[in-house]
């Protein structure tokens, strides 16, 4: 990967919102060079979304986030990835990750009450071939999305990282 490039994803990952333009100057590039460079790593599936980091607590309290520990048997020829396809399918699911360690599969996903995550797991990722076992985590409080600071302390103010 090019310099450019990595320094162009470490701001975009900071800010999305900065124009190309913006990113020039940053840089000390041309406009031109910026934009031929964030649309190669586009095409090439570097960059794979531009997204608001929200805070759910403040859109909505009809929202229960979960996050699932899937322990599974890897399908013959196919492994983890053709598992992680089926789980993918359902709708509740907001991200999937295959880990190391006491399971294999981290499966995070939204429902509007703890009765439809309940339901998701016992009716649909349970029941699916080579699903071993699971451990639901419902997420009670969000300090840190994506690095950005959810809450603020007793004293109104942000708290912030040294």
């Amino acid at each position: 990967m090019k310099k450019i490039q990595e320094k162009l994803i470490r701001l975009l990952k900071d800010d999305a919102r900065y124009t190309a333009k913006e990113l020039a100057a940053m840089l000390g590039e041309s406009e031109e060079t910026v934009s031929r460079e964030i649309a190669a790593l586009e095409n090439e599936g570097v960059i794979v979304k531009y997204t608001a980091i929200t805070n759910s607590e403040k859109i909505t309290a009809d929202l229960v986030e979960a996050l699932i520990e899937v322990r599974v048997t890897p399908k013959r020829l196919k492994g983890f990835d053709a598992i992680a396809e089926e789980i993918d399918r359902f709708e509740e699911v907001r991200s999937l990750y295959l880990m190391s360690g006491g399971y294999d599969i981290a499966v995070f996903v939204e429902g509007k009450t703890l009765t439809d995550v309940a339901r998701f797991v016992s009716e649909k990722l349970s029941a699916l071939e080579g699903v071993l076992s699971t451990a639901t985590h419902f997420i009670l409080k969000k300090y840190k999305i994506e690095g950005q600071i959810t809450y603020k302390t007793d004293t109104g103010r942000q708290l912030i990282h040294a």
